[in-house]
């Protein structure tokens, strides 16, 4: 079990705040997923209940409805903001502090306190808000971060193409200008969130030949542009989807779009990929050492041939590897997110890229080794195993494929990459 809240590593003061966490889930959250039958979005035997399949596979309006009022609680409480600016209400909490967060309701288990499949929790996480607040103009950050924290609209993020994931330096994706415009062509895929997005952070070449870092401008793209083209959403292990792929057919946008500095977009991308990863690497990690901890508790529970599953060693061994890999990436990881807080991102890329990549690995192997401790009943979609593994096993592919990351961290380790040198 949790031992967040006894960890002598840990502030006095973010234990008190896990503990007034557990309180408001048990006081509010989970009373409110038991009501008017909300448990129905969390048996995932019933898909269909969040998943609306005839109209492109999008999330059903009354599944965002109770997102939205788990958000609402959870602000008026004055936890969603927790990571957000003083100037947004938030606390302005550091890395370190969210990877302690993240982990530790990630490890109660799947519910409406921190759903996995809509990336939703009581303590918000707001990529695309720090960026408009870090990188953008008074104009951009008026418009944008108070619409996109409370859910009116927000900005999605398009970096990913058809023909171009992790190899971002060579997108297709141009950016021409015009006057005083600029006319975007191109396409982009999995360009998550558009369901719900006012606008849509669209990264272009604007100067500089392929394979070049700099020479890509971030611009925010209203929906509802002309040539701004929905063409579909992609459906994947877990529904619903929000993953749109998008086409931009002569769209036209100021220069007031741009999000920063012209021709620096790819560092507006590696600000939202290093704070993602990180809070992701302690997702992943929490919900791996839920699966543990089931696992032990069902195999000192479970009789087979007049002995507990505990007692053999077939069981034992695994949990105790997992176990103590667990051990050793909450080290990495609270480490690096604690340097993230004081060091250039760039510099420490790879140790985030180690945490990333390991993490989202454990989980998946967690998962796996829990169904096969629970037996017919852990394949079954009446425990959370499947429903974790499918979530956790995308994270070894986006934001960067664990190879990418592992090219990464070769990159550092034998001086070809390092900051200065992206």
């Amino acid at each position: 079990m949790s031992t967040t809240h006894t960890d002598p590593s840990i502030s006095e003061a973010t234990k008190s705040l896990l503990r007034s966490l557990d309180e408001f889930i048990e006081g509010e959250i989970e009373p409110l997923q038991r009501q008017d039958d909300n448990v129905r979005f969390f048996d995932h035997r019933r898909e269909w209940a969040r998943t609306d399949f005839d109209h492109g596979g999008l999330p059903r309006q009354d599944w965002q409805d109770l997102l939205r009022e788990m958000k609402r609680r959870a602000d008026k409480a004055g936890f969603y903001r927790h990571d957000l600016p003083i100037e947004l209400g938030g606390n302005d909490a550091t890395s370190l502090e969210m990877s302690i967060i993240r982990e530790h309701l990630a490890r109660r288990g799947l519910g409406l306190h921190n759903d996995l499949q809509d990336e939703s929790s009581i303590v918000g996480n707001h990529p695309t808000v720090r960026l408009v607040w870090t990188f953008g103009t008074d104009e951009q950050k008026d418009e944008l971060c108070e619409s996109g924290i409370v859910g009116n609209g927000g900005l999605a993020f398009g970096l990913t193409e058809p023909g171009h994931g992790s190899d971002a330096t060579w997108m297709e994706t141009r950016a021409e200008q015009r006057g005083g415009d600029w006319v975007i062509n191109g396409g982009k895929r999995w360009n998550s969130g558009l369901h719900a997005a006012s606008h849509d952070l669209v990264f272009a070449r604007t100067s500089g030949a392929d394979g070049n870092a700099r020479g890509i401008t971030a611009f925010i793209v209203p929906v509802n542009t002309p040539g701004f083209r929905i063409d579909g959403y992609r459906w994947t292990f877990n529904m619903p989807t929000d993953h749109a792929d998008v086409t931009f057919e002569n769209v036209v946008v100021s220069n007031s779009a741009i999000l920063g500095v012209e021709g620096e977009g790819l560092v507006i991308a590696q600000q939202f990929v290093h704070e993602n990863r990180i809070r992701q690497a302690a997702s992943s990690l929490g919900a791996g050492e839920h699966c543990i901890d089931l696992s032990v508790e069902y195999a000192r529970a479970r009789v087979t041939f007049g002995e507990p599953l505990a007692r053999r060693q077939a069981v034992q061994w695994p949990l105790v590897e997992l176990a103590t890999e667990a051990e050793m990436l909450r080290a990495l990881i609270r480490k690096t997110a604690g340097e993230l807080d004081t060091r250039d991102h760039l510099e420490i890329s790879d140790r985030v890229a180690m945490c990333n990549y390991r993490a989202n690995r454990f989980c998946c192997e967690a998962a796996d080794r829990a169904m096969q401790v629970h037996g017919g009943i852990g394949y079954s979609r009446h425990l959370p195993f499947e429903h974790i593994y499918r979530h956790h096993r995308r994270y070894r592919i986006t934001e960067g494929s664990e190879e990418i990351q592992m090219r990464k961290v070769a990159g550092y380790l034998f001086g070809f990459a390092g900051a200065g040198k992206y």
